[in-house]
């Protein structure tokens, strides 16, 4: 064999390699590891394993699901995420924004029964990474950026809401039932009022939460480590559990094992809906995370792989006995300030914490309810966001009220019902610019070059005889009959008759069925007044359209110009062959 074909073998040799790995990243990573970066992640690993087992327990209860399943939700998408997952430092695990909505499914599908519990729950992640990795797979990573920036806030600050709420049953050690936000802060105010509430549950609990909060400015210092730890050691020595504060008791001991999760009397509809929710959730705040994160070590991630690497991790957790997860915005800067260079970190981090399942389950027996219902708490608290949405009342205020609703729609409605009014207004909002877009007739001004609003600039003189019309959005179903009334009111009101009407199209990005029928209807309105349509600075793939559409016999090339002034050059040129 000749040199250049063992060149060749090995090129397409490459090439397959380099096919089949771009959609299993952690292999590709392995490949290029270097020894000297082992030290910094498993040191950052142990750091990470102070922080994961304490917030997973704390996740998983605030999900509804016994605490033991935070931690299985914390091994296997660590492990799942380092094969398939694209970015090097992201760390996934439970997440306190989606706490809100798995706890609402699992109260209303469960009834009180831990292994309902655990099974529902494991049925949304099922639901939640396969539809991950579907839309990844289809290449459908941009769809998260149909929510705008108020809008995101504005679920994300209700979110935070109802998570700091239904902690505060479990900082007093009040049993209630959950029937959403307002009712259980007024359930919960009855209780106090009653005399329910355990004192001191209360003050383990608000004591760990100030020393959370305090700590959190010191970013090296593991603030829920020690909060955590001295509030079990409290517990243990002066016996609270004997005065009524609750402890997280014995975990079992041993790694998660496989189940596939399935009721055959759950309400599947509602499992589908949450599942989809927690989707969007997940992969909103993960593609957010990641971006950042590769922004600092100037290195860009694939938002499709993101998907599927996400998706992979909830269907791993949703087989071994865990519950939906995402990206922690928490844990993902302690890995990264303890020095972690890639995905090992998390693979340490996940074997230290089945090291604790196999060999020291009991030491988190004394672990106080009411301090982990604080862990959550200072997680909800860091989800709030006021300071930019002062920013956009002050710039764009009908944005800011969209962010108000979409928060009251979580607050009143709940999590999945308040999610489901922000993605509806989501899409009300992406399609209003199109819906009710921008126009103008356009003129000539004095001492300025081109052609110019006329609205903007009064003194602009309209050529005589012609009418030059701009439609600032693409012509579709929504607005089609509104285009060919503005253009009608146009011709109209134009101070001299006109014969000619050029349509400036550069802004219209795309036709459809309907504005193309609309388009032929435009034409005939406009031939009976003795009115041509041309075109200006059409897109070639629209033209391309409008062809598709039939419409070549009536809109032949020459109503086609290049630029807006060859289209009046045109106009005048006729003009004067006439003359």
């Amino acid at each position: 064999m000749s040199s250049e074909q063992t060149v060749q073998r090995r090129s397409r040799a490459g090439g397959v390699v380099q096919g089949w790995t771009r959609h299993v990243p952690g292999i590709a990573m392995l490949r290029d590891y270097r020894a000297g970066w082992l030290k910094n992640d498993i040191v950052a690993g142990l750091v990470l394993t102070t922080m994961l087992v304490p917030v997973g327990i704390a996740y998983a209860q605030a999900s509804g699901v016994p605490g033991v399943c935070g931690l299985y939700a914390t091994i296997v998408p660590l492990i799942a995420y380092a094969i398939f997952g694209p970015s090097r430092i992201l760390v996934l695990g439970p997440d306190s924004a989606l706490a809100a909505p798995v706890l609402a499914i699992v109260v209303l599908s469960a009834s009180g029964d831990p292994s309902r519990a655990i099974a529902v729950a494991s049925m949304m992640a099922i639901v939640s990474g396969f539809v991950c990795v579907v839309f990844g797979l289809l290449k459908l990573g941009f769809v998260t950026e149909l929510l705008s920036k108020p809008i995101r806030y504005g679920y994300m600050n209700g979110i935070a809401l109802t998570v700091l709420i239904s902690q505060l049953p479990k900082l007093f050690a009040i049993s209630i039932e959950d029937h959403g936000p307002l009712r259980d802060v007024v359930n919960l105010a009855h209780g106090i009022a009653d005399g329910q509430s355990n004192w001191y549950s209360f003050a383990v609990g608000a004591a760990s939460l100030a020393l959370i909060l305090l700590l959190k400015r010191f970013e090296k210092v593991p603030g829920i480590l020690i909060a955590v730890v001295l509030a079990t050691l409290c517990v243990s020595l002066f016996r609270l559990d004997e005065r009524g504060v609750k402890v997280l008791g014995t975990i079992p001991q041993g790694l998660p094992s496989f189940s596939l999760p399935w009721l055959s009397d759950a309400d599947f509809v509602r499992i589908v809906l949450g599942g989809c929710t927690v989707a969007l959730i997940s992969f909103a705040d993960t593609s957010v995370l990641s971006r950042t994160f590769a922004a600092r070590a100037n290195s860009r991630v694939d938002p499709n792989q993101e998907m599927i690497g996400l998706g992979v991790a909830n269907l791993a957790t949703g087989l071994f006995q865990g519950f939906p997860i995402s990206s922690s915005s928490s844990r993902t800067p302690v890995a990264e300030a303890a020095g972690a260079r890639t995905q090992v970190t998390g693979i340490v981090g996940a074997l230290a914490v089945a090291a604790v399942l196999l060999a020291a389950p009991n030491l988190l027996r004394h672990l106080p309810s009411s301090a982990l219902a604080a862990v959550v708490i200072a997680a909800a608290i860091g989800l709030f966001e006021f300071r930019d949405l002062k920013r956009i009342y002050r710039i764009q205020q009908w944005e800011f009220w969209l962010s108000i609703c979409c928060f009251v729609g979580v607050a009143v409605f709940g999590a999945i019902p308040g999610i489901c009014i922000a993605v509806v207004i989501a899409v009300i909002e992406f399609l209003w610019d199109g819906w009710r877009p921008h126009y103008a007739v356009l003129g000539r001004v004095e001492g300025l070059r081109g052609y110019h609003d006329m609205k903007r600039y009064p003194h602009a003189e309209q050529i005589p005889g012609l009418l030059l019309f701009r439609w600032d959005a693409p012509l579709f179903f929504a607005n089609a009959e509104l285009f060919q009334q503005r253009v009608i009111e146009a011709v109209t009101q134009a101070p001299t008759p006109v014969q000619r009407v050029v349509m400036t199209a550069e802004p219209v990005t795309s036709v459809d069925v309907t504005s193309a029928d609309m388009l032929r209807e435009l034409h005939r309105a406009l031939q009976d007044r003795g009115i041509a349509l041309h075109f200006a600075e059409m897109k070639d793939p629209v033209r391309d359209k409008l062809r598709r559409f039939e419409l070549t016999p009536i809109f032949p090339d020459a109503c086609f110009h290049p630029t807006i002034g060859s289209a009046v050059d045109a106009w005048l040129d006729a003009q004067t062959s006439a003359a």
